[in-house]
Parts: structure tokens; C-alpha cells; sequence
């Protein structure tokens, strides 16, 4: 029997300080909790992944690894810019539509349902109720 990997169950990632960052994915994503604890939190992302944070003293840098968002559509993706550029004054990576750094240094790339390369989403239920359809 060959093993079929369907997706990812969760992305974890550091922080120094949990409440600010759930303060943050909250009003950035808005994002729903699912569980915190003392040190950490859990979110809710899609119908079948969640994001992990955990509270660290010190982040340590690192220059490729990141983790990506989908949002809907072009207007979400511009909404996010809008309130990561005013609202929290950071600036976003160029040569990317919309990849930024969290106040904590973690690296984020935020993609809509119609970018073309995540045609390997077409299965999920969320694709399929906003009605999105590629063509070639």
C-alpha cells in the first residue's frame, strides 16, 4: 500500500507574545480560535487545517521559510495589503503580490483562489462553493 498524503493538518509558528499575535491574525485575517493555552493558540484555517502558535522567548531569523493564505479574490488580497501597510505599518515584500513578515519575523505569503497555481485546490469544498473555475 502506497501512502497518499490529502494535505497539511497544521502550520506552527513562533512568537514572543501569543496575545498580541492572536490580536493580530484575528483583525488581519480574522481568523477563529479554536483553543489557547498558557503560551499558545489555534486557529481555525479552512475547512481542514489550523494554525499553531507558540510563545517563544527570542525569534530566530530565517531567510525562505514561510507559510501562505488563500483568500478569496483580488479585492480580500487588496484589503489585507491595505490594512498590513496602514493599520500596522508593514511594508510587503517586493516581487510578490502580497508576502510580508508578521510583527513576530514570521514570513507570510497570501494568495487568492485565482492564482493559477493552486489549481491542485479544485477537490476542496471551499473552491467549489465560491465557484471558481479554471480554464485552460
Amino acid at each position: 500500500m502506497s501512502v497518499h498524503v490529502y494535505g497539511i493538518n497544521h502550520i506552527a509558528i513562533e512568537v514572543t507574545d501569543v496575545e498580541k499575535a492572536v490580536a493580530f491574525y484575528e483583525d488581519v485575517f480574522g481568523l477563529r480560535k479554536l483553543d489557547e493555552g498558557e503560551g499558545d493558540a489555534f486557529f481555525a484555517v479552512g475547512e481542514h487545517q489550523f494554525l499553531a502558535m507558540f510563545e517563544v522567548e527570542e525569534m530566530r531569523a530565517d531567510s525562505t521559510r514561510h507559510f501562505g493564505l488563500i483568500v478569496r479574490d483580488e479585492t480580500q488580497l487588496a484589503a489585507v495589503r491595505e490594512k498590513l501597510i496602514k493599520k500596522y505599518g508593514i511594508k510587503l515584500i517586493p516581487g510578490f503580490r502580497c508576502d510580508f513578515r508578521d510583527p513576530f519575523g514570521n514570513r507570510v505569503q497570501v494568495v487568492d483562489l485565482h492564482d493559477e497555481s493552486l489549481v491542485w485546490l479544485l477537490p476542496y469544498q471551499e473552491v467549489q462553493k465560491a465557484g471558481i473555475r479554471f480554464t485552460g
